[in-house]
């Protein structure tokens, strides 16, 4: 009896579930966070080098660009944290019916982006 599964995946045909977006979002925000590391590490070196470098580093950050690169990352922050509350949470067995992983899912993505748009336009 041959199986009738597909043998190439259409992906954007494919429907994620909200929980499971979260999760893809959640790696995806750790890995940007991990990354930028030395990025950060570097312009705070500099930064706090001498005056001169702090005034370069001034205008640096205040370039829209790279503004939106900061914002970005306080996102993947953001995200990161809510994300991973909800994971420990999972981990001892609390909200793992349906509706509730569901409406805990959607309050991550919504409190993340309220967060971010709150600190994000405060710092803009």
């Amino acid at each position: 009896m041959e199986k009738t599964r597909p043998k190439h995946l259409d992906l954007p045909k494919i429907r994620l579930p909200l929980p499971g977006f979260v999760s893809i979002l959640h790696r995806i925000s750790g890995a940007l966070l991990f990354l930028a590391i030395p990025v950060v590490l570097w312009l705070m070196q500099g930064s706090l080098s001498s005056e001169a470098q702090f005034e370069a580093f001034r205008g640096f950050i205040s370039h829209p660009i790279v503004k939106l690169g900061l914002i970005a990352l306080l996102w993947a922050y953001l995200h990161h944290a809510c994300a991973g509350l909800r994971f420990l949470f999972l981990d001892v067995h609390k909200g793992l019916d349906l509706p509730t992983a569901r409406k805990t899912a959607m309050a991550v993505l919504v409190v993340s982006i309220a967060l971010t748009l709150v600190i994000g336009g405060v710092l803009w």
